[in-house]
This record gives C-alpha cells, sequence and structure tokens, in this order.
C-alpha cells in the first residue's frame, strides 16, 4: 500500500488507517480490558486521541469531498459512516479511496 501525503486523497485515506486502527484499540483492546480486568487507563490514554482522530476523519472527508465535488449519495456518505464501523475505514480505503487516488 502507497499513500502520498502531497495529495489530500493520500491524507485522507492515512488518516482513515489510523482512525481504524484507534478504533479497533479502543473496542477490542481498551474496552474489554476495562470491564473485564478493571484496568480503566488504557481507555482513558486511547479515548482521546480516538477522539481527535474520529473528528478530523469527518472534517477530512467532508473536505475532501468538496473539494473533488463527490456525490454525497454515492460516495461521501459511505466513507463518512465507515468511521463508525470496525474496519469500515479499511475497507473503505480499499473499495473506494485507493481507486480515487490512482
Amino acid at each position: 500500500m502507497r499513500i502520498s501525503l502531497k495529495t489530500t486523497i493520500g491524507r485522507l485515506r492515512l488518516l482513515a488507517i489510523l482512525e481504524g486502527i484507534s478504533l479497533l484499540l479502543l473496542v477490542f483492546v481498551a474496552v474489554p480490558l476495562k470491564y473485564l480486568f478493571h484496568y480503566p487507563d488504557f481507555v482513558k490514554a486511547l479515548g482521546p486521541i480516538h477522539g481527535i482522530l474520529f473528528v478530523l476523519f469527518i472534517f477530512s472527508t467532508i473536505n475532501v469531498g468538496i473539494a473533488q465535488r463527490w456525490s454525497f449519495r454515492s460516495t461521501t456518505w459511505k466513507v463518512l459512516v465507515a468511521c463508525l464501523i470496525p474496519f469500515g475505514t479499511f475497507y473503505i480505503d480499499h473499495r473506494i479511496l485507493s481507486k480515487i487516488a490512482e
């Protein structure tokens, strides 16, 4: 996988990957540690990081969608919804963003 940080699509792809990793760590590592083993420190540390990446991803998606003149119905909403689903940003990167970046 090759991502160019010189383009807005490339930066969006990087944010998608980082946001996806942070969501997976939060849902599958930090939350179980908190509730099964009473170890909330990882959630306290990772929660704000994920929150910042989430907000950056939302704003970046809207910005790129406007700049690239994406159809909201066919592209933008799919990219926005992907950040709510574990593994969603990886899927969207593979199916939509990587093809647009080519």
